[in-house]
């Protein structure tokens, strides 16, 4: 009887202390608690969503990556996906990705579109503008097709950012053929700026190289699927996927080449040895932060609400490696400090964005996405 209690007992005493050992593991330095947050499942089943914008009306459009446009109005996902969009070709990575509003939406009601299309020689980034009457776009406007297209499915890119100025630019994905991104007689791997309609700004800085494709502004980029103005500066932020490692931001500037891939900070696929010449060349530039090892960052933004005075002026990237929020606090172009949160809380993250009432908006990349809504814990 002796024998047989004190055995329970070590059971027990061994089942509590698996218990503590298990708990301490999963649970991270920045849990929703103590980072003085929660997260808020507003809407869930969303296909795979990529991108999102807020309509003055307060209803919230998402981008559904299979090639459907989406309506949440209330914190309800409307049935009835947006009808009139162009023909979308769901291939690989690719499919109806980013949305962006006009900068004078309330006034001339443009939204719009990167998507990936069929064409002569494969698919490829597109982006095009319509405007929303009822549940319809209407007069869509198609403004750039990537050239040439391949027939790989990766390394589409496609985040839209508007500037002060009404400029328009479009990141565009190497195609994982990484040679392309180092002729700028190739649209792949580069930074597009547009003027809102599509014609070449005068002064791109490629418009009177011979070969060149006029829209390129900066080149030498791999994947970049984030893309934001500074809020003070004024200049375009992105980020892109690496390879095994070496995902980077870059602060973008005209005529700039980026190195990829004759420099860069991740590794081969599997064997592990450098990509590249090394990490350094004359005439390419340096990524303000990097990665080693990728996150597998998607979306960004500085967050600029009031509803988390603290993290004013933070910038945030998603995570789809890692599953987690990355934070950064800056200091003009250099990044002090990092901090990871929500480590596998919500799955990979796919898009985050300021709302217009102060909060935190995420989308979760998964056949199930769910909208969510960072509010203050209390």
């Amino acid at each position: 009887m002796l024998r047989d209690l004190i055995t329970r007992q070590r059971l027990l005493f061994a089942s509590l202390l698996v218990a503590v050992i298990l708990a301490a593991l999963y649970v991270t330095p920045h849990n929703v608690q103590a980072a003085g947050f929660k997260a808020v499942t507003l809407v869930k089943g969303l296909e795979h969503p990529w991108g999102m914008a807020f309509l003055p009306d307060g209803r919230v459009l998402v981008t559904e990556r299979p090639g459907r446009l989406r309506l949440i109005e209330n914190n309800r996902l409307l049935p009835e996906p947006v009808k009139g969009l162009p023909e979308i070709a769901a291939h690989g990575q690719g499919g109806l990705l980013d949305v962006a509003l006009h900068p004078d939406y309330a006034d001339n009601g443009w939204i719009y579109l990167a998507y990936v299309a069929r064409g002569i020689g494969g698919t490829g980034t597109e982006v095009g503008r319509g405007r929303l009457q009822g549940n319809r776009l209407v007069d869509w406007q198609l403004l750039f097709q990537l050239q040439p297209k391949s027939g790989t499915g990766r390394h589409f890119g496609s985040r839209l950012v508007f500037d002060g100025a009404g400029y328009l630019y479009i990141t565009i994905g190497d195609r994982g053929e990484r040679k392309r991104a180092q002729k700028l007689g190739d649209h792949a791997g580069s930074v597009i700026r547009l003027y809102d309609d599509g014609r070449v700004p005068g002064d791109n800085p490629f418009v009177d190289t011979a070969g060149a494709r006029p829209e390129i502004y900066s080149y030498g980029h791999r994947n970049p699927q984030g893309a934001v103005l500074h809020p003070d500066r004024g200049a375009l932020w992105i980020h892109e996927h690496g390879p095994q490692g070496g995902d980077e931001i870059n602060v973008i500037a005209p005529a700039t080449n980026y190195g990829w891939p004759v420099i860069s900070y991740g590794a081969e696929y599997g064997i592990g040895i450098p990509v590249g010449e090394g990490t350094h060349k004359p005439g390419m530039a340096q990524p303000i932060y990097y990665w080693v090892p990728s996150i597998a960052p998607s979306g960004m933004m500085f967050y600029n609400g009031d509803k988390f005075p603290q993290w004013r002026g933070n910038l945030f990237v998603g995570s789809l490696k890692f599953q987690l929020l990355v934070r950064l606090e800056t200091d003009g172009e250099k990044v002090l400090k990092e901090e990871r949160l929500l480590k596998g809380q919500l799955g990979r993250i796919r898009d985050v964005r300021n709302s217009p009432d102060g909060y935190i908006y995420l989308l979760t990349d998964a056949s199930d996405g769910q909208l969510v809504r960072l509010e203050p814990a209390d």
